[in-house]
């Protein structure tokens, strides 16, 4: 004999289905926009290195570690077969 379902879990389906049906549609545009606001993050975070004068260095220093992982993908992605930084070779 089979139990009913759990509202809790009948819920969560429906908002699984709704998230499906009002997202799904859009969903290579949002990648798309994500992707797009993480390379202007990266731009603004390497902007001294790049030779921009940034105002907000000093904050944006500490994390240069962090984006050094996505550095490759995004000058690859921006068209540059090498690194644009001196200092820095990632290929």
């Amino acid at each position: 004999m089979s139990q009913p379902p759990q509202p809790r879990n009948r819920l969560a389906e429906v908002v699984a289905g709704l998230r499906e049906f009002y997202a799904g549609p859009y969903r290579q545009t949002f990648a798309r926009a994500q992707q797009d606001e993480d390379d202007l993050f990266l731009v603004i975070v390497l902007a001294e290195a790049l030779g921009v004068p940034n105002p907000a260095s000093y904050y944006t220093v500490e994390l240069l570690p962090v984006v050094y992982d996505q550095f490759h993908d995004w000058h690859r992605r921006m068209g540059m077969d090498r690194s644009p930084l001196d200092h820095f070779s990632c290929c």
